[in-house]
């Protein structure tokens, strides 16, 4: 099974090329390992059916053995039936196929992974996981149960779910994948695919670049028809084209057309050919994200490099950690203003002597950040490299062999308490996610109008997010098991507040 990330909220889809003999060799082992394991509750012993008892959700269920890697460090020879189960709370995002199981052998352990939800109360599902951008408040899986843990994978903008940077809606998961480096699975680096990428020759030479230049090409590029975001980067910009021409292509603040041989491609995130010539001319490329959050960084940011551009950057309010030397992009939030981000910019335009220097790390020799290069020596998810996991299998295999682990200690602990200490709780905090309040792309808030169309929809929708993840954090405090009642709790909360009281 082999998974390939693409991009958009769906760039994390299955792939798998089976011909007909493989498909029939699928079917052959899953009926013939049918009678070892049919999942049921017969097979549980006493111990689990006096625990926990639901509906027979897996009695109709069997999981092939398909997967034939196993970990250098994995003896688990138990069976399919014997296993912990995983269960994809976002069926979409489950990372096998054919069918909606699987099992999985990962580097120390072993486990059955699922997207039917028909499992969420069996006793052997003990984990379950999600993707940050579908999660609601709203639909969580209700009652919680404590034997089982939650996991979220959340490699996408801050902007798609903003119930993760407040602290009761990151501290509901145990472990975490997000972009973050703090998080327990860190997919910070997951729009580098490797260090040959940044390497690759400049596709356009600065000497023809200096020709453009003459010819009216103007030096700053801007490429973007995702308009009214949290960054508010168009108010940013705006503010900039008073100061220094830039050609702005797509649907915000456009003020040039696209060739229409391109035009399908121009809200591309990937990297179609005649689209990258087209881009790859200018000398510098406006990069701002739709959201600022330490450590998110996007395509916006390595494109520019890959190609040999100067990418003039804000979203990360630390993405100097990770660049290739001091003088690889020009730092948005380093400069009092636009007018002086400005001016720097055309004094770099002016002197091809300073220009040159942010494309000295093409030169492997220059590449002197040692935290970039370990983190791509060390990392081990892949970005479309066979030779390594995904991301998204990885963080599954990694909350897998977690699991193992922690069910292996409660065993020990039940069996000889004296002898023994009980696994120790593991909770998501702020660090693993925790972007900021939304604030205006230029200027003070509070010298916005009361209409301004950003004002009335980022910072509520910021606010509002706390509310919601306050109230399931009250909902699962209160072992409810039906997850509309968020509202009720919502409003209790709120008038607990307004009493001082909470």
């Amino acid at each position: 099974t082999c998974t390939t990330p693409v991009t958009g909220r769906h760039r994390l889809v299955s792939c798998l090329c089976l011909g007909l003999f493989g498909v029939l060799c699928w079917v052959w082992v899953s009926f013939a390992s049918f009678p070892d394991d049919q999942l049921s509750l017969e097979a549980l012993d006493a111990v689990e059916r006096g625990a926990f008892q639901p509906q027979s959700a897996l009695s109709e269920m069997e999981f092939a053995s398909i997967s034939s890697y196993r970990g250098p460090g994995n003896s688990d020879r138990r069976s399919n039936k014997e296993l912990p189960i995983l269960l994809w709370w976002s069926g979409g995002l489950f990372p096998h196929f054919p069918g909606d199981t699987e099992r999985i052998d990962c580097t120390t352990s072993s486990c059955l992974v699922t997207s039917n939800r028909k499992v969420q109360l069996y006793k052997r599902t003990a984990s379950i996981i999600f993707y940050g951008t579908d999660f609601r408040a709203y639909e969580a899986p209700l009652p919680r149960l404590r034997h089982q843990t939650w996991a979220l994978f959340h490699e996408e903008s801050p902007m798609n779910n903003y119930i993760l940077s407040h602290g009761p809606g990151i501290r509901l998961f145990n472990y975490t994948a997000t972009f973050r480096r703090e998080s327990d699975y860190p997919l910070t680096l997951q729009w580098l695919p490797s260090l040959d990428y940044l390497l690759e020759p400049v596709a356009v030479s600065l000497e023809e670049k200096n020709r453009l230049r003459r010819e009216g090409l103007a030096p700053v590029l801007y490429m973007q028809s995702h308009c009214d975001v949290p960054s508010d980067r168009d108010r940013y910009v705006k503010e900039l084209m008073k100061y220094i021409e830039v050609d702005s292509y797509g649907k915000c603040l456009n003020n040039k057309p696209i060739p229409e041989h391109l035009e399908d491609t121009a809200t591309a995130t990937g990297e179609e050919p005649g689209f990258m010539n087209f881009v790859t001319r200018y000398k510098f490329h406006l990069a701002l994200e739709n959201g600022l959050c330490p450590d998110y960084m996007t395509e916006k940011l390595w494109r520019p490099l890959h190609q040999g551009c100067v990418p003039v950057y804000r979203g990360s309010s630390v993405v100097a950690d990770w660049m290739p030397n001091n003088h690889s992009a020009v730092i948005i939030n380093n400069f009092p203003s636009p007018k002086a981000l400005a001016d720097f910019l055309k004094h770099l335009d002016e002197n091809d002597e300073e220009y040159v220097k942010y494309l000295e790390f093409k030169n492997p020799r220059h590449i002197t950040n040692s935290l970039l290069l370990e983190a791509l020596e060390t990392r081990e998810w892949g970005v479309n490299d066979m030779s390594k996991p995904n991301y998204l299998n990885g963080f599954e295999c990694y909350v897998c062999d977690q699991e193992n682990a922690r069910l292996a200690a409660e065993r020990a602990f039940r069996k000889a308490p004296k002898k023994n200490q009980p696994p120790q709780p593991q909770m998501a905090d702020n660090s693993h996610m925790g972007c900021p309040l939304p604030s205006p792309g230029y200027g003070d808030v509070q010298d916005l109008p009361a209409d301004d169309g950003w004002l009335q929809i980022w910072p509520q929708d910021y606010w509002q997010s706390l509310d919601q993840a306050e109230g399931l954090e009250s909902l699962i405090r209160h072992n409810e098991s039906d997850p509309s009642l968020l509202w009720k709790h919502i409003q209790t909360i709120a008038m607990s507040r307004a009493r001082g009281k909470h």
